[in-house]
Parts: structure tokens; sequence; C-alpha cells
């Protein structure tokens, strides 16, 4: 099944908003900060300063 350019285009630019959406929807639910809070603690556990 071969898909034509311009549908490939729109998908990929439909792809593309999806994903900024979620990621600023992320954001704005402050799970940007959990995640951030998580990999400094496992970096300073890894590298033995916690």
């Amino acid at each position: 099944m071969k898909l034509s350019g311009t549908f490939r285009r729109g998908l990929r630019i439909f792809l593309f908003l999806a994903a900024l959406a979620l990621i600023l929807h992320g954001i704005w639910n402050g799970s940007m900060h959990d995640v951030f809070v998580k990999a400094v603690n496992i970096c300073t556990e890894c590298i033995g300063l916690g």
C-alpha cells in the first residue's frame, strides 16, 4: 500500500501538532516539574551524591 505525498505530509503535520499539544498539556499540568525532580534524583543516586 503506497500513500500519496499529500496524505503523508498531512499525517506528519497532524502527528507533530498532536505531540506538541500533549507536551504543552504536560507542561501546564505540572508534570514537567515532577519529571525533572525524578531525573535529578536518579542522577544524584547514580553519581553517589544522594
